[in-house]
């Protein structure tokens, strides 16, 4: 396919299914603020991001209108996608005002495995190797999903709006369970009772202390990959999302987008890619184990559950899949 291909003159009626599931999960949470308001730290930004979005959705579906190309109509399809970096800090803002169960986890991985992985697993590999190659396949995460779902557009463009609602809906099935089951994460959990408190199998709650503290703990930076993994847990991270883990399931739910792609190079580069990210998660002590195998389950189940939905409710003769 050509420049002038995405740039000539085609209008597809219609929005991206995408864009669909952005402003019915805009909706959903938005009753969620009047819910929480009086509890939230600051519901009015929040509200402000969503007209932020709507305005942003509107203006790429005007330019589009003006000029309908296959090029502006692919620049449509990012706003949705860029909102979940928005969408994911507030899963804290909900989660936080429940009592949290990192106990009740605490305890099944030590019922379970005897032990806490989170917290032995990176004593067990301590060497700079294997600390830059867990920290590696981490932080490849959001790259294994943007060169997918970049693929599907640029180059499976007929299957691109299923591949992008299975992977959008995925997510947000992810961020609704976040937003009602509050589950910090070892790196938090172990902060606020101790890493002493591992060997008793006695996991004291915590209630509602995420609220008001938010420090993790600190794993020693030993290269450039997990300088950059630490870096961005900075900026973005919160005490959420530990159940089940979205970084296995998502990016389990992103080899299988790429597997339908039939494109065998773009699987099977990411493979290894993929493997380390999956050990990552109990590594760098960001899940628990049962986070982490929940994740692979769930990823399945969403998987499924999101094909169905699509061939129900959303499929658009226009843009099914060639044979």
């Amino acid at each position: 396919m050509t420049l002038k291909d995405y740039i000539r003159r085609q209008r597809e009626h219609g929005l991206w299914s995408v864009e669909v599931l952005t402003l019915l999960y805009m909706l959903f949470t938005t009753v969620l603020i009047a819910i929480h308001w009086k509890g939230l730290t600051d519901p009015v930004g929040m509200i402000n991001t969503r007209v932020t979005m709507l305005a942003v959705m509107a203006i790429a579906y005007i330019t589009y209108s003006l000029y309908p190309c296959r090029a502006l109509r692919i620049l449509r399809f990012l706003p949705p996608l860029l909102g979940l970096i928005s969408w994911y800090p507030e899963t804290y803002d909900f989660c936080s005002q429940f009592p949290y169960l990192d106990h009740i986890f605490a305890s099944l991985d030590h019922s379970l495995f005897g032990c806490q992985p989170a917290l032995v697993f990176n004593t067990l590999m301590p060497s700079t190797f294997w600390s830059e190659a867990f920290n590696l396949g981490y932080y490849a995460y959001y790259y294994m999903m943007m060169a997918t779902i970049l693929f599907y557009l640029l180059c499976r463009y007929n299957s691109a709006d299923r591949a992008g609602f299975i992977f959008l809906a995925s997510f947000f099935l992810y961020y609704i369970i976040y937003e009602f089951l509050p589950v910090a994460g070892p790196q938090y959990y172990f902060m606020a009772v101790s890493t002493e408190v591992a060997d008793t199998g006695d996991f004291p709650a915590v209630g509602y202390y995420f609220q008001t503290h938010t420090d993790m703990l600190t794993p020693e930076i030993k290269g450039v990959f997990s300088q950059l993994v630490q870096g961005a847990q900075d900026v973005g991270e919160r005490p959420t999302a530990a159940f089940p883990s979205s970084h296995v399931g998502m990016s389990t739910v992103t080899m299988m987008l790429a597997w339908q792609t039939r494109n065998r190079w773009l699987f099977w580069l990411m493979m290894p890619l993929y493997l380390l990210l999956c050990c990552a998660t109990v590594y760098i002590q960001a899940h628990y184990l049962i986070d982490s195998i929940c994740g692979f389950v769930s990823a399945i189940l969403f998987f499924i559950i999101t094909n169905r939905l699509y061939d129900s409710y959303i499929s658009l003769p226009h843009i099914r899949p060639r044979a």
